[in-house]
């Protein structure tokens, strides 16, 4: 069987299902000259097959000028780096979240759903390109992503739209 890739959106910010607080965790804006854009995306999908954790330097340099309107932010857990969310605005209201997901040390540890609210609301939050506002926020996820990925984005409010088996 092929992997099965399922795309989620939210429509609006009120859909948004927060999970419980959680102290120590938070965003932090990440400049996309930091080294950390690349080291920590690459340890965030090594265990899941991602394109970044075997990127050479000129990729990541090529990927980072070929997405100008890309915001990386960085999960972090009492400052210290937990994992990425990186969000990308597009023409007509979309923010898409391009990669979501904590460290190894992380996972499990109950800190993936409230760092998924803290992504959620900062998508929310970020600047319409060519439209007055934000229309939706979406994502995409993969039967090779974290077993609990899929069922993370619905339990904080976003619903499949399309399902594709490559």
């Amino acid at each position: 069987m092929g992997k099965t890739v399922s795309y989620l959106e939210m429509t609006a910010p009120g859909e948004l299902r927060p999970a419980e607080a959680v102290a120590g965790l938070g965003l932090a804006r990440l400049d996309r000259s930091s080294p950390l854009v690349r080291t920590v995306q690459a340890r965030v999908g090594a265990d899941y097959g991602w394109d970044s954790a075997t990127r050479t330097e000129d990729q990541w340099e090529a990927k980072i000028r070929a997405h100008p309107l890309r915001q990386y932010w960085l999960v972090t857990h009492e400052r210290e780096p937990a994992g990425v969310a990186y969000l990308e605005p597009q023409p007509g209201g979309d923010v898409e979240i391009v990669a979501f997901g904590l460290l190894p040390a992380y996972v499990g540890k109950g800190l993936g759903g409230y760092a998924l609210t803290l992504a959620l609301r900062q998508a929310w939050d970020t600047e319409p390109v060519e439209a007055e506002a934000l229309r939706r926020v979406w994502l995409h996820t993969c039967s090779q992503d974290h077993p609990n990925a899929l069922r993370s984005y619905e339990k904080r409010g976003l619903r499949r739209y399309r399902v594709e088996v490559e």
